[in-house]
């Protein structure tokens, strides 16, 4: 029998020619390789053909969050730095916002964040 040594399965998508590597739950392992364009893959495998903006709007919120702070902003942060309501975040990205927003912003997945 295989043993399951803890280490997650890697994905390798291939986004204009730049291999960025994902976890089976679809989040990169490396989010110092996330681009618009990345961001742009990402939702059309979610089913999103395009972002509206205010969509980019949460995208960008949460990418310069964790940029200057180094973690991943709470449900909060995210509701106060761009004016929606946490409703219409949810709503915005298919996962709502901790396996839609925060995949498609290309960080890591949160310690809290089921996989799936």
């Amino acid at each position: 029998m295989p043993e399951n040594s803890g280490e997650q399965r890697r994905i390798i998508k291939n986004i204009n020619g730049l291999k960025i590597i994902v976890d089976s739950a679809g989040f990169m392992l490396n989010p110092v390789l996330w681009s618009e364009e990345v961001a742009r893959f990402l939702a059309r495998e979610a089913g999103i053909e395009v972002l509206n903006d205010s969509q980019w709007q949460v995208l960008q919120f949460i990418r310069t969050y964790y940029s200057e702070q180094g973690k991943t902003p709470m449900n909060n942060k995210i509701k106060q730095g761009t004016g929606l309501s946490l409703m219409e975040i949810e709503a915005l990205f298919p996962g709502g916002i901790a396996k839609g927003a925060r995949r498609l912003a290309g960080l890591p997945k949160g310690r809290g964040c089921a996989a799936g």
